[in-house]
C-alpha cells in the first residue's frame, strides 16, 4: 500500500500553528489548492464525524470526513468519502510537533490509500506534492 509523506517546518509555536491546523474547515485559510470549504450539517469543524466539502483551486469538489481529533497529540486524521481521485481508499494523518530549538513547528503529513497500481506513480505525486507539501508550504508562509 503506497504512503506518500511530506514534512516540513513551520515558523512559529507548536500551540499557535495547531489552532491554525485543527479547524477541519479552516483549510483554505493556508493551503493554496483549496479554495473554499463547507461543513456539512450535523457536526461541527471540531467534532468527529464532520463532513467537510473541499472546492479545489482547478474546480473539483472532495468530501472528506473527519475521523479523529487528538488535540494532546496534535493531529487529526481524515478520509475520502468522494473525490476525483481514482482510489478506492485513502485515509490521511496530518501531525505537529515543537521542534525545540528553534521554537518552531514540525509539521508531518501523510496518507494509506489503495488503487490500481498504474495509477500509483501519478497519485504519490499528486498526495506528497500538490496536497502535503504545497499544504505545508502554505502553513509556513510561502
Amino acid at each position: 500500500m503506497p504512503r506518500p509523506y511530506a514534512s516540513g517546518i513551520v515558523p512559529g509555536d507548536v500551540d499557535e500553528v495547531w489552532r491554525r491546523v485543527r479547524d477541519f474547515n479552516g483549510l483554505p485559510a493556508w493551503h493554496p489548492g483549496i479554495a473554499s470549504s463547507e461543513i456539512e450539517p450535523g457536526h461541527s469543524a471540531t467534532e468527529v464525524g464532520a463532513v467537510r466539502k473541499l472546492t479545489l483551486a482547478d474546480g473539483g469538489v472532495v468530501r472528506e470526513q473527519l475521523l479523529c481529533l487528538d488535540d494532546p497529540g496534535r493531529s487529526y486524521t481524515y478520509n475520502i468519502l468522494d473525490g476525483p481521485f481514482p482510489i478506492r481508499r485513502y485515509i490521511s494523518t496530518i501531525r505537529l510537533a515543537p521542534v525545540t530549538a528553534t521554537g518552531d513547528t514540525f509539521v508531518e503529513w501523510w496518507t494509506e490509500y489503495d488503487a490500481d497500481a498504474a495509477d500509483e506513480p501519478t497519485l504519490d505525486k499528486t498526495f506528497s506534492q500538490g496536497v502535503f507539501a504545497a499544504g505545508i508550504a502554505g502553513l509556513a508562509g510561502g
